[in-house]
């Protein structure tokens, strides 16, 4: 086991799985002269001459290009500064990397990965913190991750990184520089579609993805506080998505929380709580409790951000309610 940061552990998948592929490249905004905006490809170009390149300010070029390097023979992985950049280049990720594989009749594989970096915490404001996993988790033929620790960071990316269908891999900004204890071996792995329990309770399920998986267990301390029992489930990948896991927590439990940071309309959260309520209604004894931001730009004044995203005592606050308190 080595502690070590978040971004580190990107770092340390992206160079294991390069010296493991040779086909293998990576590019993205200033990735080969800065080391990217979070320090995530820091020396790799010294590594792996030729195959770390920084690109033009244009994420529809890019983009693009790594889906059409991805179906000629090469696996492509591709850095965006920001999640919010994607909207520039929503044609060539909706239309055109989510769909040849299925266009082509399976034909035509798309081994191709896309880290966006998403959140809160910075004051960057609207158009540089916002959280778009729902809008990818919403379109077939793509993988969403969500990880939430520097050994889910590495095990997850190079899952991805060995996956030849389209990812999208959603780091979240607040968490580069957290530490964790993070396995050795080139080879450990996090599968896809097996979510983590990060706590065992038997009171309430707190489901929570990304940043806010923190933010759960600090409720869940909070309630443990005042005798409530409060288990957090990290789904890991929303896409594919973990039901048993989570229906077997809401089965013991009886009752359920949701926090994210996305927005509430249409969200993912919305979708666990239908799927719940789908498969596991006789168990509920309570409605299903959702916390999320407002249905607003995030503010940029810091104390606005703050107050809009989900915190412990919001997460906590639900919780209680769940069961009548």
């Amino acid at each position: 086991m080595a502690l070590i940061k978040y971004a580190t552990a990107i770092r340390d998948a992206i160079a294991e799985e390069m010296r493991r592929d040779p086909k293998l490249f990576f590019m993205g905004e200033d990735i080969a002269k800065f080391g990217g905006v979070f320090g995530c490809s820091l020396n790799l170009p010294e590594e792996f001459p030729g195959r770390v390149l920084s690109t033009p300010i244009s994420e529809a070029a890019f983009v693009g290009a790594g889906m059409g390097a991805a179906i000629t023979g090469t696996h492509a992985l591709v850095e965006l500064q920001y999640v919010d950049f994607i909207l520039c280049a929503m044609d060539q990720l909706i239309n055109q990397t989510a769909k040849t594989h299925y266009m082509s009749d399976g034909a035509v594989q798309v081994p191709y990965t896309i880290r966006v970096q998403q959140g809160c915490g910075r004051g960057n404001g609207a158009q540089h913190a916002q959280c778009f996993e729902s809008l990818f988790a919403g379109i077939p033929g793509l993988k969403v991750a969500c990880p939430a620790t520097p050994a889910d960071a590495k095990g997850l990316l190079k899952t991805a990184l060995r996956d030849n269908n389209p990812v999208v891999f959603c780091e979240h900004k607040m968490l580069y520089a957290v530490r964790g204890e993070v396995p050795d071996g080139a080879d450990v792995t996090v599968p896809f579609g097996v979510a983590a329990v990060r706590r065992e309770g038997t009171d309430v399920t707190l489901i929570a993805t990304a940043y806010m998986v923190q933010r759960a267990l600090d409720a869940a301390e909070m309630l443990a506080a005042e005798g409530i029992s409060a288990e957090v489930i990290d789904p890991r990948t929303l896409v594919p998505m973990d039901w048993g896991t989570l229906c077997q927590s809401v089965i013991k439990t009886g009752r359920c929380v949701i926090a994210q940071e996305a927005q509430p309309f249409c969200s993912f959260g919305g979708e666990i709580a239908f799927e719940l309520q789908q498969r596991v209604f006789r168990y509920l004894d309570a409605p299903i409790e959702r916390v999320s931001p407002a249905q607003v730009p995030m503010p940029y004044a810091r104390k606005l951000e703050t107050l809009n995203v989900p915190t412990p005592e919001r997460i906590a606050a639900a919780a209680r309610k769940t069961l009548w308190r």
